[in-house]
């Protein structure tokens, strides 16, 4: 495709979607027994069919391709993510809280979390929602009209490496969806996030002074997944920033398996995802997986997608989730968009530390994304003091 081609291209291109999943009306995928995966030891092609009827050709084939992805990570690595009709949903604030209750068999789950808006601009503003808590420093915010929350993820799934907890099975989304039992905690947390998103979406701006085609996610470490799998899976959200993700968020678990002293497929949190993903695919066994997490960054195209690393924590599988990212973006350059995708591994900083020298980069994306301003995002990959496999 020719430059000028391209460039017609990405002006037609949303940077964000009024709905959680512009594909869910598209079949289900082949979803192969385990002992029919084939093995692939290289990094899946995200722009190819499932049924290996061949590759995404045009922009308005991606929504499909798109669902399809999401239905492999569902089925073979977190769970199920229900939908919820907007009857389910209630919402209501109570002050600068923003209250959302889901009623779902009977049961109702309710999330609160409080709105702090800035002291700068006029509404109706830009958010930026942490997962966990926001972990970007204060001062990227302080002076830009952006509004920012938190996401309690306790409130769905409480599970926690650092304080007691409940069991697979026992969280308040199983009250909803007993069913789903089994599921790993990024499904839950993704459905989590999503139904704040339905709660700002039903009060609209005159009640919350958000403006719903501005919303950020981010979040570091375990949270850095988080906001990774809460970005992929809702297209309401127009700017991810996953800060240092680890393995699990966007290193692919083919390429943490030649890795030594990483956090791979076999040496992870399994509270995060479907025990069964450990059972049929550790070892070399991880080249029968349909997907690679390249494809779950991949997912948040043609929105924006900003991944940071820090590769003075080995454990964080840098190395692999620059493979990783390098292969998303080739969807991104596909539809000639490749300015809403960039990643920054840079270290001599402590984990979840955001150094100053990293701030030009999300200053870019957020005032690009955000607030609409014509920054240039267009050659964000930034690695530094890492060795790169298959580099």
């Amino acid at each position: 495709m020719c430059l000028f081609s391209l460039m017609q291209l990405s002006a037609q291109i949303p940077l964000v979607y009024q709905v959680e999943n512009t594909g869910n009306h598209f079949p289900t995928p082949p979803l192969p027994a385990i002992s029919d995966l084939p093995i692939v030891k290289e990094l899946p092609n995200p722009l190819a069919w499932s049924d290996g009827s061949g590759t995404v050709t045009q922009f308005g084939e991606w929504a499909q391709r798109r669902n399809e992805i999401a239905a492999e990570i569902q089925h073979y690595g977190i769970g199920t993510k229900p939908e919820v009709s907007p009857e389910a949903v209630r919402a209501r604030m109570d002050g600068d809280t923003l209250i959302v209750d889901v009623t779902v068999g009977g049961q109702t789950l309710t999330l609160r979390s409080a709105i702090h808006y800035p002291e700068t601009g006029q509404p109706p503003y830009a958010l930026m929602i942490g997962t966990s808590m926001l972990s970007l420093p204060k001062p990227l915010f302080e002076n830009r009209p952006i509004a920012t929350m938190t996401f309690h993820e306790a409130q769905v799934n409480d599970y926690s490496q650092w304080r007691p907890h409940k069991e697979r099975g026992e969280h308040n989304f199983d009250r909803l969806y007993p069913e789903q039992k089994e599921n790993g905690a990024y499904s839950e947390w993704a459905w989590g996030m999503s139904r704040l998103l339905d709660g700002l979406q039903q009060l609209g701006a005159e009640q919350t002074k958000i403006d719903m085609s501005r919303i950020g996610v981010t979040g570091c470490s375990y949270a850095g997944k988080m906001a990774l799998f809460c970005g992929a899976f809702d297209e309401r959200i127009a700017l991810t920033i996953a800060q240092e993700p680890g393995g699990g968020g966007a290193a692919a678990w083919r390429i943490s398996h030649q890795m030594d002293s990483v956090e791979c497929l076999e040496k992870t949190d399994y509270h995060w995802f479907l025990e069964s993903m450990r059972t049929n695919f550790s070892g070399d066994s991880v080249y029968q997986m349909p997907y690679d997490h390249h494809e779950l960054c991949a997912m948040v195209c043609p929105r924006a997608l900003l991944v940071l690393g820090n590769p003075d924590y080995k454990w964080l599988a840098d190395g692999s989730t620059v493979v990783s990212l390098r292969a998303a973006r080739k969807v991104w350059e596909r539809f000639g968009i490749a300015d809403r995708m960039g990643y920054s591994i840079v270290g001599n900083h402590p984990h979840c530390l955001l150094p100053e020298s990293q701030y030009p980069e999300v200053e870019a994306f957020i005032d690009k994304f955000l607030l609409g301003k014509n920054t240039d995002t267009k050659s964000i990959e930034i690695v530094k003091d890492l060795q790169i496999p298959m580099d």
